[in-house]
């Protein structure tokens, strides 16, 4: 039989699926922004205020079923796990405005030599791979899927120390460019970090394990 807040579980659900599809147009563009230095911080900072205002609306939503509904533990679960999955979708937005804003104000990969912009290419592709995986895990509540996310964790985070080496070893002549790239692949990390964190919080809505994916 269904239940009264199983309706409410479900309109939250829905919301962040919106959300998700949202950030990843926000995580791309800012990538392709910064990869093909075309200015996208206003189209970023917009999206990302949205993004930002959803995470509050899912918040308000998940107080409002445990407020009216009184819900039972595994209720409990849910909306802990959909609550925290709102702030990590908020969080790439936030680091998808920062790339941005490099980008903006320093040039992003221009004046990179092209050594750099392969290779923050090929990390961002990993990355909004994560990214997509976060979301179609989500919708499914697939723990299978929200666990393969580990293997591209552990290689973004190497790839992220490896870049900091070869930077060292090979640093470029314009220091802008050093900024502007080291700034990218940290922000592209934490993206890659939060993927990790939802695809945790699925495991846990949706069996009660705790499991640590990093």
């Amino acid at each position: 039989m269904s239940r009264i807040i199983d309706t409410g579980l479900e309109e939250l659900s829905v919301m962040l699926c919106r959300m998700g599809e949202l950030t990843y147009e926000t995580v791309s563009l800012s990538i392709k922004g910064c990869l093909n230095g075309t200015s996208v911080y206003s189209q970023i900072h917009e999206m990302s205020d949205v993004l930002v205002s959803m995470s509050d609306q899912a918040e308000d939503k998940a107080f409002e079923l445990i407020a009216r509904f009184q819900p039972v533990a595994s209720d409990l679960r849910t909306i802990k796990s959909y609550m925290k999955i709102a702030y990590d979708f908020a969080r790439y937005s936030r680091y998808a405005l920062d790339i941005a804003y490099i980008n903006e104000q320093l040039g992003g990969l221009k004046e990179c030599e092209k050594w750099i912009s392969e290779y923050i290419e090929k990390m961002s592709e990993k990355v909004l791979n994560m990214v997509r995986t976060s979301i179609d895990a989500l919708r499914s509540h697939d723990t299978q899927l929200a666990k393969t996310i580990a293997k591209t964790e552990e290689t973004v985070d190497k790839m992220y120390f490896e870049y900091l080496n070869k930077l060292i070893e090979e640093a470029p002549a314009t220091s802008k460019c050093t900024i502007s790239s080291v700034l990218i692949v940290r922000y592209l990390e934490r993206i890659a970090d939060h993927a990790t964190y939802i695809c945790e919080s699925v495991i846990y809505l949706a069996t009660g394990e705790k499991t640590t994916l990093r």
